[in-house]
C-alpha cells in the first residue's frame, strides 16, 4: 500500500535535518577530541550542550509514539521516525543528543507501558529528560540467549521483595556513571510453561550485590558505557518493582525488542549512506594508472549498487513502519524480522566495498569506516541472530500453505 509522512512527520524532518547539519556534524570533531580528554566513558561538554539545544527546539523523544502529553519532545509515529532515525544513525552518538538513543529507547517503552506509577516517578521521568542512562539485562555468557526460555537468572520473591542471583553480559551501557538503571529478565517460575517462566524487574544501578564483571571488547573497539558482564548476587528489590506480571517476561520482550529492531534499521541506513558518501569522495580523490578510481568501470559498479540496495532498504524499513502502525507490531513481525537481516547486511556490503575503496587507511582509525563495520556485524546477532529471523519467516511462510506446521522439538 502507498504510504505518506504525516504534516508534523514532515515539519520534524526538515527540522532534524537543519539541526544535524548545522549544530551535529560540525561538533563531531569536538566530541571526539573531549571524549578522549574525559575518557572513553566520560561525557563531553559539547554533548550537553547539543542536547540543550535539541530540548529548545523540540527534538526530544521523538521515538515514543504514545508519550504523554506532559512529557518533553515531540513523539512521532514510527512512519514518520523512520528518517530521523536515518539521519542520526549518520553519527555515532547524534541519537543520544535527541534522547532517541538505545537502550534507553526500549527501555523507555516498556517502562512507560509496564512499570508502576513509583517506578516511572524515579526512572522514567529522567530518563524522558535525559539526566540519566539505562541498561537492558537480558543475554547471559553461558546459554544460548536467542532463545529467551533458556535464561537462567533466578528472579525469586522473598515476601515484599524479590532476589535476583545470576550472570548477565552485554548490558550496553551498564558501565557508564550515567546509567542508574538497569532492566533485568530472568525466571520466576521454571515450573510454568515454557514462555511464562520469565519476568522482567527493574533495578536500581546501585543495589548491593549488583557488580560489573569482564569487559568484552567488539572488533577491539571500546564503545562508551561498555557492554559488561553484570553479577547479580543476592540482589533485592522491592516487589512493586516487577514490570506487569509475573510470567510477563518473554512478552514484554517482543514488544521491546520489535521497535527496537526497526530504530536500528533505520540508524543503519543512516550509516550506509555515509559509507557511500566516504566511498563516492575517496574515488574522486584517488589517482590509480593515471586515471581517478572515479573512472574505473568496477568502482562505478560499486557505487551504482549501493546507491539501488540502500534505496531498496529504505523503502522495506518504511513498508514495515507503516505497517507497524496501522496493524500493530505484532502482526509486522515477518517484515521487522525481514528488514532485521537484511539492512545489516546490506550495509555491510556498502562499507566493505567502501573499505577497498580507502585501501590501507580504510582499516585504520583515521576513517570511520573499520569501527563503522564493526557496529553493523554486530547487528547480525544483537536483538536476535539471523538465524533466528529466517526462522521465523520460514515458518510464518509454510504456514500460509499448512496451517497445522508444527516444528518438532
Amino acid at each position: 500500500m502507498p504510504f505518506g509522512f504525516s504534516e508534523q512527520g514532515q515539519r520534524v524532518h526538515d527540522e532534524v535535518r537543519r539541526f544535524v547539519e548545522h549544530v551535529i556534524a560540525p561538533n563531531e570533531e569536538l566530541f571526539y577530541a573531549q571524549l578522549d580528554e574525559t575518557g572513553i566513558d566520560g561525557y563531553p561538554p559539547i554533548l550537553e550542550r547539543m542536547k540543550s539545544q535539541a530540548l529548545e527546539r523540540g527534538l526530544w523523544n521523538l521515538f515514543l509514539p504514545h508519550l504523554r502529553a506532559d512529557s518533553p519532545g515531540t513523539p512521532l509515529s514510527n512512519l514518520d521516525y523512520a528518517p530521523v532515525s536515518e539521519m542520526l544513525g549518520r553519527y555515532a552518538f547524534a541519537s543520544e543528543v535527541l534522547n532517541c538513543n538505545a537502550p534507553d529507547t526500549g527501555n523507555m517503552e516498556i517502562l512507560n507501558l509496564y512499570a508502576s506509577s513509583a517506578v516511572k516517578e524515579r526512572f522514567l521521568e529522567p530518563l524522558l529528560a535525559g539526566e540519566i542512562r539505562s541498561a537492558f539485562s537480558m543475554t547471559e555468557p553461558d546459554v544460548a540467549s536467542s532463545d529467551a526460555t533458556n535464561i537462567g537468572l533466578t528472579i525469586e520473591r522473598d515476601g515484599d521483595q524479590y532476589v535476583l542471583n545470576g550472570r548477565k553480559w552485554f548490558s550496553s551501557g551498564a558501565r557508564s556513571p550515567r546509567c542508574a538503571v538497569l532492566i533485568v529478565m530472568g525466571k520466576t517460575d521454571p515450573n510454568a510453561p515454557r514462555h511464562r517462566q520469565q519476568s522482567m524487574i527493574v533495578v536500581p544501578r546501585a543495589t548491593p550485590g549488583v557488580e560489573l564483571g569482564l569487559e568484552p571488547h567488539v572488533f577491539g573497539f571500546d564503545e562508551r558505557g561498555g557492554h559488561p558482564e553484570v553479577i547479580y548476587r543476592d540482589v533485592r528489590v522491592p516487589v512493586d518493582y516487577l514490570l506487569g506480571e509475573e510470567g510477563d517476561g518473554f512478552a514484554i520482550a517482543q514488544a521491546r525488542l520489535g521497535p527496537g529492531r526497526i530504530h536500528h534499521c533505520m540508524r543503519t541506513i543512516g550509516v550506509a549512506e555515509r559509507a557511500l558518501e566516504l566511498m563516492v569522495s575517496r574515488s574522486l580523490e584517488r589517482t590509480t594508472f593515471g586515471s581517478s578510481l572515479a573512472h574505473k568501470g568496477l568502482i562505478q559498479d560499486w557505487i551504482a549498487e549501493a546507491r539501488i540496495e540502500i534505496d531498496m532498504a529504505r523503502q522495506y524499513v518504511l513498508h514495515t513502519a507503516d505497517l507497524m502502525d496501522r496493524v500493530g507490531n505484532k502482526a509486522a513481525a515477518t517484515e521487522i524480522a525481514g528488514i532485521k537481516v537484511a539492512v545489516p547486511s546490506m550495509a555491510l556490503k556498502v562499507i566493505d566495498r567502501a573499505i577497498q575503496v580507502h585501501g590501507a587507511a580504510g582499516v585504520t582509525q583515521f576513517t570511520p569506516l573499520a569501527h563503522l563495520y564493526a557496529g553493523v556485524r554486530t547487528l547480525r546477532i544483537a536483538d536476535g541472530p539471523d538465524e533466528v529471523h529466517k526462522m521465523t519467516i520460514a515458518r510464518r511462510e509454510i504456514r500460509r500453505y499448512a496451517r497445522e506446521f508444527h516444528i518438532a522439538r
